[in-house]
């Protein structure tokens, strides 16, 4: 099992659990995720969703080997954005409790949530346009909204790493705590919310984030956009050097 489901006090927990590979998404976890959450938002056992993962990594993102085993059988994607699909599309609150790495759609998808809690091990790094690749998760649209475009540019653009303080300092974390309290905090905020009326909490929470159509929208347009990249001569050259583990040929231009 790679994702676990724990429902307790009105909080389910979806927890990464693949330490082995720092977490990394394959298509099944992007399934199991969306299943997760779906069957939460149907349950009234569910008032709240508290997302985490293991020691030392929230997740390291995309499983790279599954990702382009996916794109040469043409069917590149189709798993993430179903997730990504449902992710934007939840109406009970989404807490994050990160620790250690937290990479691509580790970070991105942090702009979906309504909490955010990271230890101080935390790192938070979005290096799309390396492997030739583009921002998903809607990420062009929310991390200028809440963190400004230049703040977006540097993470998404430029590959820039930030660390747990200066993500508090960005507003896109709530609170920086200590390895060994910062999921019994995050736990805590999510019961919080458990507790208070339901249908209030709902209505809020819909009012403050607005209509999904225009997140969904952004997920459709990056979506194309990323399985046409994922097969372009950068992205291949950019892929070809990480796994031989060398720095990518700064001559080659590939093609747009």
């Amino acid at each position: 099992m790679t994702i676990d489901v724990e429902r307790e006090g009105g909080v389910q927990t979806l927890r990464f659990n693949r330490p082995d590979k720092k977490n990394a998404i394959t298509a099944g976890m992007y399934e199991a995720l969306a299943q997760a959450f779906e069957g939460g938002e149907w349950s009234d056992e569910v008032r709240v969703h508290l997302i985490a993962g293991t020691e030392g990594a929230f997740t390291a993102g995309n499983d790279l080997k599954d990702f382009l085993a996916a794109a040469q059988s043409g069917t590149h994607g189709d798993q993430a954005l179903s997730f990504l699909r449902t992710l934007a599309s939840i109406k009970k609150p989404l807490v994050a409790a990160v620790d250690g790495l937290a990479v691509g759609i580790g970070t991105t998808m942090l702009f979906h949530c309504d909490l955010v809690y990271a230890s101080t091990a935390a790192t938070f790094h979005t290096p799309f346009l390396d492997l030739g690749l583009l921002p998903e998760a809607a990420s062009s649209l929310l991390m200028p909204r809440s963190i400004g475009h230049q703040r977006a540019f540097e993470m998404l653009c430029l590959g820039q790493k930030y660390d747990s303080e200066r993500a508090y300092q960005a507003g896109f974390v709530n609170e920086v705590l200590p390895r060994d309290e910062l999921e019994p905090y995050a736990r805590q905020a999510a019961l919080q919310l458990a507790g208070k009326p339901p249908k209030a909490l709902a209505l809020a929470r819909a009012l403050m984030r607005g209509s999904p159509d225009e997140v969904l929208a952004r997920i459709q347009e990056e979506g194309a956009l990323f399985a046409d990249r994922i097969n372009s001569p950068e992205a291949r050259a950019a892929f070809e050097a990480f796994f031989e583990r060398r720095p990518p040929d700064p001559s080659n231009k590939g093609a747009a």
